[in-house]
């Protein structure tokens, strides 16, 4: 706890360890076997529970509670972990649970954004650089990928795939995955496209994007099943793309399937 500052309404369980250059609000809680990283924020009436280990420059905003154990009825007091990367932020309200079963967890990535009222449940796995907007919601044993976007009010059913640089529209139900690169909106929610604003602002190159509309435009086909949509897609001379081959890994190793596309407007 050297060089901490940890307000004196504060409660610190004396089984946590606390990094250097750490601050703790007002009346926030820390429990027993927390690994705080250097330079984390708690902030007022912020409470965090272990087994949580969690890397440097975190922080936590005010009510903010993190690391308790899961909702999961399945959960019969095992320990259970979550491990949290470096650079996020948990703002007001936000929650995230541990793992359910023995030595189960829960893994959140780097630089994430998690909005008031985010959830994330036991088991998942969230990347780099995601944003969950505000009340975005994730049930268990969801696996989301880099800089995806879970737009407010959305909510992921258990063992769905988020796939890297997709974005879910507000109030979507997600009941299947959403492969990477792709739009993902409604009630049911459809596929609409592909994020090209998202790639845009991520570096991807115009002749990329084209690919990946192209490679849309065939699985949006409905003269096509979506078994020959893929062999079509293997045989295209657009498959050697390395952004292509990763939406075509994601499609072959679904196991819910995935969220049926719609054609792009003039198809």
């Amino acid at each position: 706890m050297s060089d901490s500052q940890v307000h004196p309404t504060a409660i610190i369980d004396p089984k946590a360890r606390l990094g250097s250059g750490v601050v703790v609000g007002p009346y926030a809680i820390i429990g027993a076997e927390v690994d705080l990283g250097d330079g984390c924020r708690v902030g007022h009436h912020a409470t965090i529970d272990g087994p949580s280990k969690i890397g440097p420059r975190n922080e936590f905003f005010p009510y903010a509670a993190i690391g308790f154990k899961t909702q999961d009825l399945k959960y019969r007091g095992e320990p259970t972990h979550l491990e949290i990367g470096e650079g996020n932020t948990f703002r007001e309200f936000s929650t995230v649970h541990r793992g359910t079963g023995p030595e189960e967890k829960t893994i959140i990535g780097d630089g994430n954004l998690f909005l008031a009222y985010a959830h994330i449940a036991h088991n998942c796995i969230v990347g780099h650089k995601t944003i969950f907007s505000n009340n975005a919601t994730l049930a268990g044993h969801v696996t989301v990928g880099d800089h995806a976007v879970i737009s407010g009010l959305s909510a992921v059913h258990q063992f769905c795939r988020i796939g890297a640089h997709a974005i879910i529209g507000g109030c979507a139900k997600i009941v299947q995955d959403v492969p990477p690169f792709l739009i993902a909106d409604g009630n049911p929610a459809v596929l609409r496209g592909v994020n090209h604003i998202g790639l845009e602002r991520h570096g991807f190159i115009d002749a990329d994007i084209k690919v990946l509309r192209r490679v849309y435009r065939t699985l949006a086909d409905k003269t096509l099943n979506f078994s020959q949509a893929i062999e079509k897609i293997e045989a295209s001379d657009d498959a050697p793309n390395a952004h292509v081959q990763e939406l075509l890994q994601f499609l072959k190793s679904t196991q819910r399937g995935v969220i049926r596309p719609e054609p792009l407007a003039g198809s």
